[in-house]
């Protein structure tokens, strides 16, 4: 009977147990807020003349290359001014032919004696004033074809088309735009309170809660203005998913530290509600339990009430 008695107290007692000495340890102290997906660099594509929109290739949600053809804008106006300057031209050259040939005609009855040398050089005068008269007419014509070429809207970077204001058919004024191109990547944009600006540090290591789980991050910029009450940051996350610009994920970001009393969480033990922690003389105390805290040496439960500093506690 004793031997049976000896049997079940030693198969009662841990197989593997320590005894832990508390003592209180520094514990960071986390913050939840909510961030929104930004892109880095947001670039409106503006029309550089005014007319009618006859061609608009991309959507939203479209991935589009820097100087991309995205849009057309055609003006009525521009053709009948190139029309016009064509037919000055023309003219110019017409004008020009009977000059030059009054020119030759000039020199001609100069040479038998005719004419003065005065008439010849308003002659030569005439010729080049409208050679002149010509090239400034191409030369306008040229920039009137420049304003043609320029009815062609550009993506002014490579990214996501986010925002596209205008149908096509639609009446525009020149500097308006046609579409909001998204690039340079994307980061999470924070809104902090400002009385955890003092915590906050550029590279801190933040925690990003998405679909597919936990992600890391860190904060890439901190602004100096404070808004609304707000310190503005840039969270930089590897792998961020873009699919969805302005999303609101979760974020953890460390805002300061305190001392805690943390315990193993297998020393814990639940009866009826009540969490007891045993310790090394084999007395239990119950105990009012914090949050659960992640360290290098395992996973830890803090203490709030029950045990204090030097309390040996018995842990698997």
């Amino acid at each position: 009977m004793r031997a049976l008695l000896l049997a079940s107290t030693l198969f009662a007692l841990p197989a593997f147990a320590e005894t832990v000495a508390l003592e209180p340890q520094q514990v960071t102290e986390w913050k939840p807020v909510y961030g929104r997906v930004e892109a880095k660099e947001t670039v409106p594509a503006r029309a550089r003349i005014g007319g009618t929109v006859t061609e608009l290739s991309v959507s939203e949600g479209d991935v589009v290359e820097s100087g991309q053809e995205i849009a057309r804008v055609h003006d009525d106006k521009i053709s009948f001014q190139i029309a016009a300057l064509d037919a000055q031209i023309e003219a110019l050259q017409a004008q020009l032919a009977t000059a030059e040939a009054e020119l030759k005609r000039g020199e001609a009855l100069l040479e038998r004696g005719v004419t003065t040398a005065q008439r010849l050089d308003q002659l030569r005068t005439s010729v080049d004033v409208t050679r002149g008269q010509i090239l400034a007419t191409e030369a306008q014509r040229d920039v009137v074809e420049q304003q043609a070429a320029e009815g062609q809207v550009l993506a002014p970077a490579a990214g996501r088309i986010l925002t596209v204001p205008v149908t096509k058919g639609a009446v525009i004024l020149p500097g308006e735009p046609i579409a909001t191109v998204g690039g340079g990547g994307f980061f999470l944009r924070l809104a902090i309170p400002e009385r955890h600006a003092a915590a906050l540090n550029e590279g801190a290591a933040l925690r990003i809660s998405t679909e597919t789980g936990e992600a890391q991050g860190r904060i890439a910029k901190l602004y100096p203005q404070i808004e609304n009450g707000r310190v503005i940051a840039d969270v930089e996350v590897e792998g961020l998913d873009t699919a969805y610009v302005g999303l609101r994920l979760l974020v953890t970001l460390p805002v300061g530290s305190r001392m805690a009393l943390l315990v193993p969480e297998g020393a814990v033990e639940t009866r009826g509600g009540i969490d007891f922690v045993e310790l090394h003389d084999g007395a239990e105390r119950a105990v009012v339990l914090g949050e659960s805290v992640a360290t290098d040496e395992g996973d830890f439960i803090e203490v709030l009430t029950g045990l204090v500093a030097g309390d040996k506690v018995v842990a698997p």
